[in-house]
């Protein structure tokens, strides 16, 4: 692959006289008359000009590879340049392919799509940068199709884009217009979804969603937070249909701890007297399902088909086996914290 990536870049030296510098996707030097020890900005996408150092860089794909060059000067003759070898290498990795509005979007969420395709399609498809989000919605075999009839009808017409992405699993790519404002959130415009798709097709579904992203080029950013939103949540079992990426946050930041420390934590948190409750699934379900319903005794009652003095009785004992009020924030906050950490450890 370096040889062919030689290649190019000597190809486009032999025919335009224009040099620039090849790095990896790691930074490493690859071809080029980089001077020993220079290195490439680490975070930025598409064309970025260096005044201070009178460099452009730039990044482009070539033949599914990711790769970052450099040209000496930063003005706008070297910025067009960028541009112009950037699509000269995208143009002899896909050979005049073009993509449909649906592969445009499904490439975008994989990371597939170069800077330089997801301007071109961006324009093609007369697509706006504005706020939008992904939303991974798992879908039983063989019903993909009744699903993405339904998410196409609600989404907003010209904007929103629903797709197959394979057998189980379809994605709203949702854009924040005027025709989502009338939701409180993200998060309470995917219950709608959730329980229209149920109404009209009979299909359950489960939808994650993605943080919100300011432009197209870091959608796949939105979906990879949606994909981890859906894993954590069959993980952890968590309950409802709905899950949303911020709601993981924690969790994310506990698997990133090796499991040693999360014992420690458990065992810092949990008495000895508590592991009876939190090895009863009867408990915790309760538990967790009060906690689910902000801490509401008559909606919990009503959503578990339990007495309000059962509900009474089955806190109490939590509390006296665990020392944990969970009618408290505070103490709900804990037992939750508890909770979490016993399945992570498993």
């Amino acid at each position: 692959m370096e040889t062919d990536i030689r290649l190019f870049a000597g190809e486009i030296l032999e025919n335009t006289g224009v040099e620039f510098c090849v790095f990896d996707e790691k930074g490493s030097y690859v071809y080029g008359d980089a001077q020993r020890g220079e290195t490439v900005p680490p975070d930025f996408s598409g064309v970025f000009s260096d005044v201070g150092l009178n460099k452009t860089f730039f990044k482009f794909k070539y033949k599914n590879k990711r790769y970052t060059g450099r040209l000496k000067g930063a003005g706008r003759t070297e910025r067009n340049y960028a541009f112009l070898i950037s699509e000269l290498a995208e143009k002899s990795t896909t050979k005049g392919a073009s993509f449909s509005r649906e592969d445009f979007y499904k490439s975008v969420l994989l990371g597939d799509a170069s800077y330089f395709q997801i301007e071109k399609y961006m324009r093609k498809f007369a697509i706006t940068d504005k706020p939008v989000c992904a939303m991974l919605v798992a879908v039983p075999q063989g019903k993909t199709e009744d699903v993405i009839n339904v998410l196409s009808a609600y989404g907003a017409e010209g904007t929103d884009c629903a797709l197959v992405l394979d057998e189980t699993h379809c994605v709203l790519v949702k854009f924040f217009d005027e025709a989502a404002g009338e939701y409180r959130s993200i998060t309470e415009y995917a219950e709608f979804l959730h329980r229209t798709v149920y109404e009209e097709t009979g299909v359950e579904t489960e939808f994650s969603i993605g943080g919100t992203v300011k432009t197209v080029a870091d959608l796949s950013s939105s979906f990879s937070q949606a994909s981890s939103a859906q894993r954590m949540s069959n993980s952890i079992k968590s309950g409802g249909s709905v899950h949303s990426f911020k709601d993981f946050v924690l969790i994310k930041m506990l698997e990133d701890l090796p499991k040693y420390k999360l014992n420690e934590y458990l065992e810092l948190l949990m008495d000895p007297a508590a592991r009876e409750i939190f090895s009863d699934s009867e408990m915790t379900d309760t538990a967790e399902e009060f906690l689910e319903n902000s801490l509401n005794v008559s909606e919990t009652s009503r959503k578990l088909y339990l007495h309000r003095n059962t509900l009474t009785y089955r806190l109490d004992k939590i509390e006296k086996a665990t020392g944990l009020n969970i009618r408290r924030f505070s103490d709900a906050v804990i037992f939750r914290l508890i909770t979490i950490l016993s399945k992570l450890v498993r």
